[in-house]
């Protein structure tokens, strides 16, 4: 396995920049996701690392090797992308035996890999069919062991999950996590999915217009985001006016609050935004915070979701637990606050 470096990275078509002076480290057995919306650069930096690409600035190391200039075949890359790219004439057993083979690893333990993954991932009963009678999420499972079996030092994967439904998809994704701590293969995951993107990752990196503005762990990007791009990617956000007080201290609806030291600081002057959370808009008593009705109530099991109208423009998502809502109905007036230590405040 092996540490991966991106090293001030860049990659220009043309005049357009997808890549801009790109600084990133894998750490051994991590498991790091690229997260951001489509042209962001997330899948020009895979391509360059997986050496399918070349960048136009800029070096990649594996461990204290630069591995910038040499051939995707010397990289030791395994790779799955959306596309499954299995061979339609092999069967699922041949298909997830192709890398090994390549490689002229020894027909025995050839066969011993290939039993140990199918084992795990519930293929064995699979193994003689073709592509075209396997489900997709099969189809899925047979391109992973693939990359898997040749034992790469570095993983990784473009949107594998985004053509599969919803209930495989989190079935699948589980998986990739579950083999990659079994085989502590240091991972980079491509998705633009937040969802996939918190509930795998040991860190995930934000990515807008080919840089990267962020890279921690999920809690934290979600609690303690640097920009205001992460902050309304990365989760739902409310953006709500506020008064400036201070440079560091605003005022919203009852309260005052600090503002973290991600927001932009211009003085005190200019029009100001809170991105709030929707789980930290809370139900308050009478006549505190800020009086409202509710347009809308979404069920979604435990939790449930209203949209509240504050004055005659201000609409306002919050996140709250069932039981507290239970007798709630759309029409009823509501009163409002903010409970956050501090906010992440944006300016014009």
């Amino acid at each position: 396995m092996s540490r991966v470096r991106f090293s001030r990275v860049s990659k220009k078509y043309g005049s357009t920049e997808a890549l801009r002076d790109f600084n990133m480290t894998v750490e051994d057995g991590e498991f790091v996701t690229l997260l951001g919306p489509s042209g962001c650069g997330k899948t020009t930096a895979l391509r360059i690392l997986a050496g399918l690409i070349e960048p136009t600035s800029g070096e990649v190391f594996f461990d204290d090797l630069n591995m910038t200039t040499e051939s995707a075949s010397k990289r030791d890359i395994g790779m799955v992308f959306q596309a499954y790219s299995l061979f339609p004439n092999l069967t699922a057993r041949e298909n997830m035996e192709f890398g090994l083979r390549a490689r002229k690893v020894s027909a025995l333990e050839v066969m011993n890999r290939v039993n140990e993954l199918m084992e795990v991932t519930g293929l064995s009963e699979h193994k003689n069919k073709y592509p075209h009678q396997l489900s997709g999420g099969q189809q899925q499972r047979v391109a992973l062991v693939r990359a898997l079996a040749i034992r790469p030092r570095v993983l990784l994967l473009d949107e594998p999950l985004s053509a599969l439904d919803a209930q495989v998809r989190v079935q699948i994704r589980e998986e990739v996590r579950r083999l990659q701590r079994e085989f502590g293969i240091t991972t980079i995951f491509v998705t633009h999915d937040q969802e996939e993107a918190m509930s795998i990752s040991d860190r995930v990196g934000i990515m807008e217009k080919g840089e990267l503005l962020q890279i921690d762990q999920p809690r934290k990007l979600y609690d303690k985001p640097e920009h205001a791009f992460v902050a309304k990617f990365f989760g739902k956000v409310n953006s709500l006016e506020v008064q400036p007080i201070s440079s560091t201290r605003v005022r919203l609806w009852d309260k005052e609050f600090n503002t973290s030291s991600g927001s932009s600081r211009r003085g005190i002057a200019t029009k100001s935004w809170a991105l709030v959370r929707p789980e930290s808009i809370v139900e308050t008593k009478d006549g505190q915070g800020a009086q409202g009705h509710i347009q809308e109530i979404s069920f979604l099991g435990p939790i449930t979701q209203l949209q509240i109208l504050i004055g005659k423009s201000e609409s306002v998502t919050m996140t709250t637990t069932s039981s507290n809502v239970a007798n709630r109905r759309v029409g009823d007036q509501i009163w409002v606050s903010v409970e956050a230590d501090e906010l992440f405040v944006a300016v014009e």
